[in-house]
């Protein structure tokens, strides 16, 4: 039904009925108040016609306070404008996507004034990244007469786009570089005397290395001149994460693949301070999202736009077609990390065998995430035969990604192997050390 009986019509129902209990002398009694029931039904029915379309020019507006990412609350805010002449005593209740988890109420009822606004607020937060809609806001509203409350829809169904959260990355990128200070990164990337791109010139200093001395400034000069370096900067940062079959594994309430993104994310925003460039490839069977290394806010804008709605797929990854694309888009030399899983021996393979499409030109960074800590799991003492086979499980896969990891470096490129808990850190840690020691 358009409407619902208010508390005066029940009243005044009620009241109606008082005469029946002076009906068994009187039997005309009962004749009005059959009468009087079907003249308070008929008036009811009167003043919801003549009411239903009083909010014509009431005027509802949905806002929020942030854009949405997973695993933050972001305020939802119902303005609603009364541009008649007369009060409101009403009822809003929102249509939010479900499968956002509320906190709050999401129903309140008020009173709003003629040529006045109100508001009402609630909090959603949203488990995981993607697309949601909104539905129309119900709104019941007290009719002209009070007898019925009258129920409409205001505003109009609305789209949110859930993106992952930079602040988890920012925290991520903190604890990389310790407690000391945000500028951290900043200071390491101007830090002289490593790295090999050139500085200034400066007086030789017992203990300067040999090598880095400019025999024709110090003919010159008449007195040993050495060559300062820093970090360099504008390298090239490409992430390629794996949404294949083991990137659906869950930890917690996230898969792998959601933790990886976090850790690319860490990993760029560490990546501009330091002056360079990165980039992201997402690959399954074949490349499903490609942005060129850059950096800047609409650079970071754009990954968070590419990623909000990327999830992993029941698939075997293609380490080749992946590696091959990025070989053949990337002619500058680059530090190619890539975040993936390995558990059996064909995937590892795979890996391997592709890897040589990679190198010599660029240097790869194979990351496998864990779900746990594994050596941790293999120290235990177990207690029962469950424990024996787990044990026995985890000491395979251990020998399967040291093997594998190991054929990486023998090829040349870096290995790391870390749980979801600490891949941002681990991740970040080893970007550094790769600039500090000039390995681009």
């Amino acid at each position: 039904m358009r409407f619902i009986f208010s508390r005066r019509f029940y009243i005044l129902l009620a009241i109606g009925l008082i005469p029946l209990s002076l009906s068994w002398g009187f039997p005309v009694l009962r004749s009005i108040v059959v009468f009087y029931d079907i003249g308070l039904i008929l008036v009811a029915l009167v003043d919801w016609l003549i009411s239903r379309k009083l909010t014509e020019d009431l005027v509802l507006e949905r806002k929020f306070s942030r854009r949405f990412a997973i695993g933050d609350e972001t305020e939802v805010c119902l303005h609603l404008e009364n541009r008649t002449s007369r009060d409101f005593t009403l009822i809003l209740k929102d249509e939010y996507p479900p499968e956002l988890k509320l906190n709050g109420k999401r129903e309140e009822q008020f009173t709003i004034e003629a040529q006045t606004s109100a508001e009402m607020f609630y909090g959603l937060m949203p488990p995981k990244r993607g697309r949601y809609e909104f539905g129309v806001t119900a709104v019941r509203f007290l009719s002209k007469f009070g007898l019925v409350w009258c129920q409409t829809n205001l505003g109009s169904s609305q789209s949110i786009k859930v993106y992952p959260n930079m602040r988890r990355a920012r925290e991520a990128e903190l604890k990389a570089l310790g407690a000391s200070s945000y500028l951290a990164v900043q200071r390491k990337a101007v830090r002289r005397g490593e790295g090999r791109e050139f500085e200034s010139m400066r007086d030789y200093v017992r203990g300067d290395e040999l090598r880095h001395i400019s025999w024709t400034a110090t003919a010159r000069r008449s007195k040993l001149i050495t060559r300062q370096y820093q970090i360099e900067r504008d390298q090239t940062i490409v992430i390629a994460i794996d949404a294949g079959r083991l990137m659906t594994g869950r930890i917690e309430d996230e898969t792998k693949f959601d933790k990886a993104i976090h850790a690319s994310l860490a990993l760029m925003s560490m990546a501009a301070r330091g002056g360079d460039n990165a980039g992201i490839v997402v690959f399954g069977r074949k490349v499903k999202k490609f942005l060129p290394p850059k950096r800047g806010v609409e650079h970071f804008d754009a990954v968070l736009e590419a990623l909000h709605d990327m999830e992993p797929e029941l698939i075997e990854p293609s380490y080749a077609r992946a590696f091959q694309f990025i070989s053949s888009n990337l002619k500058k030399r680059a530090l190619v990390v890539i975040l993936t899983d390995l558990v059996d021996k064909e995937s590892s393979k795979e890996l391997l065998s592709s890897l040589k499409l990679l190198r010599p030109r660029h240097l790869p960074l194979v990351t496998t995430i864990g779900d746990r800590d594994l050596n941790l799991v293999v120290s235990q003492t177990p207690k029962d035969l469950r424990e024996v086979f787990t044990q026995s499980a985890a000491e395979e896969i251990i020998h399967q990604r040291d093997s594998a990891l190991r054929m990486v470096e023998a090829q040349g490129g870096l290995a790391l192997d870390v749980n979801a808990s600490n891949l941002a850190p681990r991740l970040l840690e080893t970007y550094l050390k790769v600039k500090e020691r000039g390995l681009l």
